[in-house]
């Protein structure tokens, strides 16, 4: 993904930190549609929380290096993958 890439949340997803665990829970019309709610661990959290439709991919990454102890190939790795994820559960606007 290119570092200029700006992501904005769904807003049909919500997300609620219940006792230091971060949840995302898609919205749904009716209650057969509601089949997931996903858990996000601490770096996966923060990923979410930064992403605010203005910090651009780079932005994002500069800060997470700040915060974790993750090397810069490590964490275009993870940060990739998840950020696929979160894009497949359509939890991520283009």
């Amino acid at each position: 993904m290119h570092n200029t890439v700006v992501f904005k949340k769904n807003p049909d997803i919500v997300s609620r930190t219940i006792e230091d665990e971060t949840l995302l829970m898609p919205i749904y019309k009716t209650s057969d549609e509601m089949n997931c709610i996903y858990t996000l661990n601490d770096v996966a959290a923060r990923v979410w929380e930064l992403i605010d439709g203005k910090k651009s991919l780079a932005a994002i990454k500069k800060t997470l290096l700040k915060e974790f102890d993750a090397t810069e190939k490590e964490l275009n790795k993870e940060l990739d993958k998840f950020l696929k994820e979160l894009t497949q559960i359509r939890a991520l606007k283009g």
